[in-house]
Order: structure tokens, then sequence, then C-alpha cells
């Protein structure tokens, strides 16, 4: 199983930001840092038989929290759980809020994997995310990770923002290659309801690169990453070997996964559930919101959804072994449309995407027969 900490608080919310997240005073914090102490516990009077084989602490900013917070969280899940010795333990970074003090104390704690949100390589791109830092400050959050000890760490940049030119990200892309990190997740913005983001595509849609210019970045990034040495093994993740991330391929995996803090959801034993998101709630005691056990139609919604994203895909032998008494065939016919299509690629009865394929994903989706619910779904908080 794996464990994921949600940790809603940000220095500000991000002009392209849905998640839970928000600014927080020191009081809040402790009081939520004392929640979350007893979700765990709570958690192991029901799950203390079960092994942990990754941890992530997501947000929201989890770097704002001081070494002693997360050493803390750290000793009560290994007393709550069955904590494998080789556990991959990932924080999540903004390079605005991180510090050698507290990288050091990361790393003490029993952090072994960072996960850094460079986003990109241009000041004038991070000033209208309404990022809190420079380029230069997530340079030297990098270069203090390094000298903190840490051997596996994660960047992220995005694609297709708002005045973005091939040439700029390319450029992005060569400054986060001369770090030599070990994971880089490069994303495609999307234009969430509600943000400053979505506000701005109303009035301006000519403000964001068209389609065949985020088509273009896409491609780029595969090929300058392919050569650089990074192995894709999911629609928008790429690693040095030996370095893929467990937490993040174990979700693509349909991994069992236990959710603790405001908001964050769970999967396990085909029941998925959400804590609650309302704040006063939580701190009192903590709820779930939302919880179904999957019917076999959505098991195999998710099969295709989460499987066809990792570019090793999906086998008709695992599909067989799964669901024994539903036929392939429909589902077959439709990939091999798409293979005429050079979309999909097929091998010994395994289905990928083309990097093409990887483009249009949620229109083979759809053909697939996903709801549009299900394909939206990508996300653990």
């Amino acid at each position: 199983m794996e464990l994921y900490l949600h940790i809603p608080f940000c220095v500000k919310k991000c002009n392209y930001c849905d998640f839970l997240s928000f600014p927080m005073d020191e009081a809040g914090k402790k009081a939520y840092h004392r929640a979350l102490l007893r979700d765990i516990r709570e958690a192991s009077a029901v799950y203390k038989n079960q092994e942990i084989s990754s941890i992530f602490f997501g947000g929201g900013t989890p770097s704002l929290l001081e070494g002693e917070k997360v050493s803390e969280l750290l000793e009560a899940i290994c007393r709550a759980f069955l904590v494998r010795e080789d556990c991959e333990i990932t924080m999540e970074c903004n390079p605005g809020t991180v510090t050698q003090e507290k990288l050091c104390a990361y790393k003490r704690a029993g952090v072994n994997r960072l996960s850094i949100g460079i986003q990109s390589a241009c000041d004038r791109a991070l000033s209208l995310l309404g990022r809190v830092h420079t380029w230069r400050d997530a340079k030297e959050a990098f270069l203090m990770a390094r000298q903190a000890g840490f051997s596996n760490l994660g960047v992220d940049v995005m694609m297709a923002l708002p005045g973005q030119s091939l040439e700029e990200y390319e450029e992005t892309l060569k400054q986060v290659l001369s770090l030599k990190p070990e994971h880089i997740s490069a994303y495609d913005l999307i234009v969430e309801e509600g943000t400053h983001f979505a506000r701005w595509y109303e009035k301006e849609p000519e403000a964001f690169p068209d389609e065949e210019t985020s088509c273009r970045m896409y491609k780029k990034t595969v090929e300058m990453l392919t050569k650089a040495g990074y192995r894709q093994y999911e629609i928008s993740n790429y690693a040095k070997p030996g370095f893929v991330c467990r937490h993040n391929y174990g979700y693509w995996s349909n991994e069992p996964y236990l959710g603790i803090g405001l908001g964050a959801g769970s999967y396990v034993g085909l029941r998925r559930f959400r804590n609650t998101t309302d704040w006063t709630s939580y701190l009192a005691k903590n709820t779930t919101e939302e919880t179904a056990v999957l019917t076999n139609e959505e098991q195999q919604e998710e099969f295709f959804f989460l499987g066809m994203r990792r570019v090793e895909g999906i086998s008709q032998k695992e599909f067989a072994a799964r669901f024994p008494e539903t036929d392939f065939a429909p589902y077959k016919n439709t990939l091999l449309h798409f293979l005429t299509q050079g979309l999909v690629r097929e091998e010994n009865g395994r289905f990928s995407l083309t990097v093409d394929g990887m483009l249009v994903s949620n229109v083979i989706f759809t053909e697939l027969g996903l709801t549009a619910e299900r394909i939206q779904k990508g996300g653990k908080t």
C-alpha cells in the first residue's frame, strides 16, 4: 500500500491552481499537525498490518513544514504501519520555501526523494503562473538539495503557458537538463474552472498557445529527454534508469493507497473514499465525504485509463485474468482501429499509445467507452 499525506498550506494561490490549498497562520498549521497525527493513529487501527511501500507529502506546499514536524509525522507512521525498509519517501518542494537547514532536516527525518516544482526557467512565465520563486531560486534550491545529500531529485516543468513559445519552452528543458535531475515530470497546462487562468482564457484565449504549438512542445519534450537518457514511463513522466517514481507508478498501476489529511483520497479494496474538505470539521473529527465501491464496469474503465497512460500499456492477458467474464474483443477492435492510424502500437497482445496517441489520449479513452468523469479523475487529492 502507498501512503499520501496532504499538506494544504501555501504562501499564496498560484494562478492556475485548483488544488485544495490556501495560506494559513501558525496556529492553524499546528492544529492541522495534531489532526494529522490523530488520523495516522486512527488509520493504524484498521491498516496496521499493511506494508507501506511509498510515502508522499503532497499539497499545497509541503515544504512549508519544518523538519521537526516532518520527523514527528514519519515517526508516527513507522509506529502505525509496517513501513518497508526501502520505502520511497517523497516531499514536494516549492523552491521559494526551502533553506539548506530545512532540507538537511528533511533528510535526517527520513525523506529520501524530493519533487521540486520548478515549472519554468523563464522568470516572465513564473510571474504569470503566480509562483513565489525565480529561476535563480530554483537552481539554488536544487543545488542545496544535492548538498543536503539527496541523490533522488525530481523536477516539475509546465508547457503550453500563456505567451510561451516553443523556443522559450525548449530553453526551460535545456536549463532543467543541465541540473541533471533523476526524474522529470512535464505537464501540459490545463485551464481549470474557477482559477485566474480560466477567467483570463475566457477573455483572451489567443494569449494561450494553440493546439499545434502544444503538440510540438510535447514532442520536443519526448525528443530532448529521451536523447538525454531519460525513459518515459507515463504520459507526463520521465526517469533515469532506476529512478521511476514508485509512488507515481503505483498509482498508474492501480495499486491501493491511503490518503491522510484534509480532502485526501484513498483507494483500498475496490473502495474509493475521500476525507472531508471542510477545515473546521476536519480539525474536530475527520469524516468521509465520498465513498463508493467500484462496479465491474468502473474497474474496467480504470484498467484502461490508468494502464494506457503508462508507456508499457495494457495486455489482453492481464484483462482476461482480471475480468474473465468480459469479452475483450470490442476493446481490441477499437484499439486496432487506432493502430491503423499510428496512435496505438501492439506487440504480443500488449497495447500501448504511441507519442501521437498520447497527444489525443482522451479521444482514444472516449472511444474505449470511458466516461468523461473517469477520464478527468487523475489525482489523489
